[in-house]
């Protein structure tokens, strides 16, 4: 198995339990999604995609359909995608992806987060550089009629880097700008797609021990915990 495989293991041992924090981080999504191109799912393939992530969260419809409503009202403020680079402790690389309808209080909590946990917030492009930004999808396997190696082949067309079997269902890893192509491809062949996203994986990892762990893990559990935080991502070997 490649990077990608190994990078979603180290992810899904993770902290992700929050339901609520997913749940708003779901509401973000589709009001962005909403605001760029409308509260039809038919004609936003964006909001599509949200909604099926909503799903595979368990997010409740009701939930989802409020949130909706509650983004297509005029008076409701947009987000805006923020991403800061910079350097944990011992060197490890970190990316944090936020949404915020408050610029300058989003900048001032994560330049302390950083500053509390002895890291350094670099410029833009200071990091973003060791990191293959990608697009993922986790689709239903009963409707992929063909073995590994020929999805792989059907796939050639989109650059996929990685094809592999789930327990949630078969995964596809490709780069970041092919993704409304292959979430076209899937819809056109009736293949349910469960989920899908963005992640960023680290093209080179820095493996810590003991208390450097530790401090690395200090800095990201504060990020994390930032409401305006969409997602974390480092170059510290997670196990």
């Amino acid at each position: 198995m490649g990077r990608a495989f190994e990078f979603r293991k180290a992810r899904k041992m993770k902290r992700w339990s929050a339901m609520a924090k997913t749940f708003t981080r779901i509401g973000k999504d589709i009001v962005m999604a909403v605001k760029e191109g409308g509260p039809n799912p038919e004609t936003n393939s964006r909001l599509r995609a949200v909604i099926q992530n909503a799903k595979a969260a368990n997010m409740p419809k009701d939930n989802v359909e409020r949130a909706i409503k509650k983004a297509s009202d005029k008076d409701t403020a947009n987000y805006k995608e923020v991403l800061f680079e910079g350097y944990a402790p011992h060197g490890v690389a970190i990316i944090v992806e936020t949404a915020t309808n408050n610029n300058n209080r989003t900048v001032a909590n994560v330049r302390a987060a950083f500053n509390k946990c002895d890291g350094n917030l670099g410029t833009s492009g200071s990091v973003v550089f060791m990191f293959d930004h990608t697009c993922n999808f986790t689709v239903k396997k009963e409707d992929i009629t063909i073995d590994m190696e020929e999805l792989e082949l059907e796939l050639i067309d989109f650059d996929v880097e990685e094809v592999f079997d789930d327990e949630e269902g078969i995964i596809i890893y490709a780069p970041f700008e092919q993704f409304g192509a292959i979430q076209s491809f899937f819809e056109e062949n009736n293949v349910e797609i469960i989920s899908s996203g963005f992640e960023r994986i680290p093209t080179s990892t820095t493996k810590l021990e003991g208390d450097q762990q530790a401090d690395v893990e200090k800095l990201l559990e504060k990020l994390e915990d930032d409401d305006d935080v969409q997602n974390v991502y480092h170059s510290m070997v997670t196990e």
